[in-house]
Order: C-alpha cells, then sequence, then structure tokens
C-alpha cells in the first residue's frame, strides 16, 4: 500500500493553490529545494509522476490531480478528527478564532460574543478584521477557524476546503441628503436615482455592489466621491453632495434610527434620510464559512448557532420590507 505522507500532502496542495514552487516554499516557510525535495519524496512513495515541466515552471499531472482529489477527503476527516478531539479534551473551554468584515463585527459578531460570554463563559472567541479575499487566506492556513463574508466574494460552494453556511440577506437601502425632493416620495424605487450623484468606493466589494445594484435597475450610476468608510460616506451625503446605497447592517449601530437600522426614517444629527427600496431592493449576502469537517468543533458550532440567532434577530419580516 502506498505510503500517503500528510505533509507532503499539503505541500503538493499549496503547490496547487499558488501556482509555483517558490510561492509554496514562501507560504510554508521552507526552501525551494525542500519542497522539491519533499515532493519528489511523495512521487516515489506513491509510484506516480507528480509534476512535470512546464516552460520555465512544473504542472501537476493528471496523477496528481487525482492525488489531491483524495487527498481533500483526507484533510476533510482529519479535521473532524480534531473537531471531536477538541470536543474531549475542552468541553465548554477552548479558543474560536474569526475572521470577519468590517461592518459585521458591530452587527453579527459583539452580539454574538456578548451572548456566548453570558451561556459559555469558558468559550473564548477572538476577532480579527479581514476583506474576503484574506479571510480565506486565514482560514486556509489555519490562523482563524470562521470567515464572515460577503457570498459574492467567497469561494464558491463547490470548493473542497470551505464549508459555507447562509447567515443573513442583508438589504441596502438609501441614503438621501435629508432636504432631497425624493426623501419623503412614497415607493421610491432604486431606478428613480439614475440621475443622481453617488458616492461609493473607488474599488473594491462596495464599488462592484453598488454598480451591480444600479445596473440592475437599468443604469449606471454616476460617481461623484469616492468613500469607503459608512461615516465619511454619511458626512457627504447630510451635505448634500450626493446619495449612496448603505447596508442595513451598517446602519443598526448609527445613532438616531428608530430601531436597529430598519425602515425609513431620518437620521438624528446628520442631515441624512434613509429610505427603504421597497420595489425593487437590493441585498448583500452575508456568509460564515469553515475549513471543511471542522464545523462540528463544539465550540465552532455554538460560535455558529449564536451568529445564526442574532442573524434572524437582524432580518426583515417580509411584510415589514415590501410594505405590505
Amino acid at each position: 500500500m502506498a505510503d500517503w505522507d500528510i505533509k507532503k500532502l499539503r505541500i503538493l496542495r499549496t503547490l496547487h493553490e499558488l501556482g509555483t514552487v517558490t510561492a509554496a516554499a514562501e507560504a510554508l516557510h521552507l526552501t525551494p529545494s525542500a519542497v522539491s525535495q519533499q515532493l519528489t519524496a511523495l512521487a516515489r512513495q506513491l509510484g506516480v509522476t507528480l509534476l512535470e515541466a512546464h516552460g520555465r515552471r512544473v504542472r501537476l499531472t493528471d496523477a496528481a490531480h487525482l492525488v489531491l482529489r483524495h487527498a481533500e477527503a483526507v484533510f476533510a476527516q482529519l479535521e473532524r478528527a480534531e473537531a471531536e478531539l477538541l470536543g474531549y479534551l475542552q468541553g465548554e473551554a477552548g479558543e474560536v478564532r474569526v475572521g470577519a468584515f468590517s461592518t459585521s463585527i458591530p452587527a453579527l459578531v459583539v452580539p454574538a460574543v456578548r451572548e456566548l460570554r453570558r451561556s459559555h463563559p469558558g468559550l473564548q472567541v477572538s476577532v480579527r478584521e479581514a476583506e474576503a479575499a484574506e479571510a480565506y487566506e486565514l482560514l486556509a492556513e489555519g490562523s482563524v477557524d470562521l470567515a464572515l463574508s460577503l457570498a459574492a466574494h467567497a469561494p464558491t460552494p463547490r470548493d473542497p476546503k470551505f464549508t459555507r453556511l447562509s447567515l443573513l440577506a442583508d438589504p441596502l437601502d438609501v441614503a438621501l441628503p435629508a432636504g432631497h425632493p425624493l426623501a419623503g416620495e412614497p415607493g421610491l424605487r432604486l431606478a428613480d436615482l439614475a440621475g443622481e450623484r453617488w458616492i461609493y468606493g473607488s474599488s473594491g466589494p462596495w464599488s462592484q455592489i453598488t454598480t451591480a445594484a444600479c445596473e440592475h435597475a437599468g443604469f449606471v450610476p454616476e460617481q461623484a466621491h469616492a468613500a469607503a468608510d459608512w461615516d465619511a460616506i454619511l458626512a457627504m451625503v447630510g451635505a448634500g453632495m450626493g446619495v449612496a446605497l448603505v447596508p442595513r447592517m451598517a446602519m443598526s449601530g448609527v445613532r438616531g434610527r428608530s430601531g436597529p437600522g430598519r425602515g425609513d426614517g431620518p437620521v438624528r444629527g446628520t442631515g441624512v434620510a434613509v429610505r427603504v427600496l421597497r420595489a425593487d431592493q437590493p441585498r448583500r449576502h452575508v456568509v460564515a464559512a469553515v475549513r471543511r469537517g471542522a464545523e462540528e468543533a463544539p465550540g465552532l458550532a455554538r460560535v455558529l448557532a449564536a451568529l445564526r440567532e442574532v442573524a434572524e434577530g437582524l432580518a426583515v419580516p417580509p411584510e415589514a420590507d415590501t410594505g405590505r
């Protein structure tokens, strides 16, 4: 029977993910020579050719892809074994490390941690702010145990390394200057704002979300100002410099709203009116992800359950969201 060396299989997977021996060596804190030697030894142990020359680089053979397909199942099973062992050894204690994007921290993570500190005081949750690309890198390398991101910027559900769990469909409302002619317009639609000057990020996820929502409504937004910080965006809207889409979750902590960031109304002290786009409400979908198999770890399962409970509390009932 072939010798399936886990350490060497991880090296092969890292080479597949990063594309070059040099990049794999840097990620694994090895020398390129050590990576090559380990993979040569793995090929000898398995009795197949794993790499072939491709110009000045190497590429994986069909046999290597076959090996990786089975190795992913092995890695997932090892995660399950580690999860069960952790539950046996630690029970209610332990640490869960969470990587989360900025607006999810006050709206989802902090309330969940607050409840966990009451119900499971021995379970520690550490939080690291990270956008989607970094969060999944941290998750893959084992630096965090759970990643929160937007579905549009997460790996596909078919990625064998991760298990994805839907948490929340976060509505996008529109922020208008309080004195804007459309601030009190009944049945406001996103298409009604096609001629407005818009405020959103110059690049990255929020730029893509804003432009995609507007294009779905039938127009390309004219960007008047670029900003990614919500305080800066609301300040510019309040000054009459433009309009902006704002996620309901990001507004949940803004002072002066009636309720946790829900529904139409002014934001006191800002000169901003937030309106619900009832007829064509765009949304962004928030997901949690863990390494496949690790969701069975007791501590991680408790954190996921707490996040789900908070997300359910933020969800808007259909009748409240549509005006029916």
